[in-house]
């Protein structure tokens, strides 16, 4: 089982579009039982709520469902999950202060590392400005890239 995980700050707008993403490309490569996918967030403001109306919304123009409920990331997840893939610089700097034993050497990535070319390096927050759409585009191409990764690293 390839456990990946995806995180952002709150856990209601980027980590879980992502996560919903991820597994509908996974699901639609026919992959589903080989992988184990969720997110979480480095803060616990939304802890047990739905995510963000608008990342709802723009799941569902993409038909691309999701039910998950945030929930803030644990010591335990950085030993359990093969990849965990941060939104942000920032998020990568929390993680790492949270990582008290090594546990994320060499699984931990910034999302964007795997979009292609000319991507910018962290994924924004749309919380504030809205730019849920754009946050799907380069989720979108990113995860893509993401799975194309993991498939030639496991020989899927």
């Amino acid at each position: 089982m390839i456990k990946v995980l995806f995180i952002c700050l709150g856990n209601i707008c980027r980590s879980p579009m992502a996560e919903a993403v991820f597994q509908n490309l996974v699901n639609e490569a026919g992959l589903a039982g080989q992988f184990e996918i969720d997110s979480a967030g480095m803060a616990d403001w939304h802890s047990g709520e739905r995510a963000d109306r608008r990342t709802l919304a723009v799941l569902k123009k993409h038909d691309i469902p999701y039910a998950g409920r945030s929930r803030q990331v644990q010591p335990a997840d950085l030993r359990r999950f093969d990849y965990v893939l941060a939104m942000d610089s920032q998020n990568v700097a929390d993680l790492r202060r949270l990582d008290r034993g090594d546990a994320l050497d060499g699984k931990l990535h910034r999302l964007l590392d795997f979009a292609p070319a000319g991507h910018p390096q962290d994924v924004p927050d749309p919380y504030y400005d809205g730019r849920f759409d754009y946050v799907y585009e380069l989720v979108d191409a990113a995860s893509r890239g993401l799975l194309a990764h993991i498939r030639q690293e496991h020989r899927l």
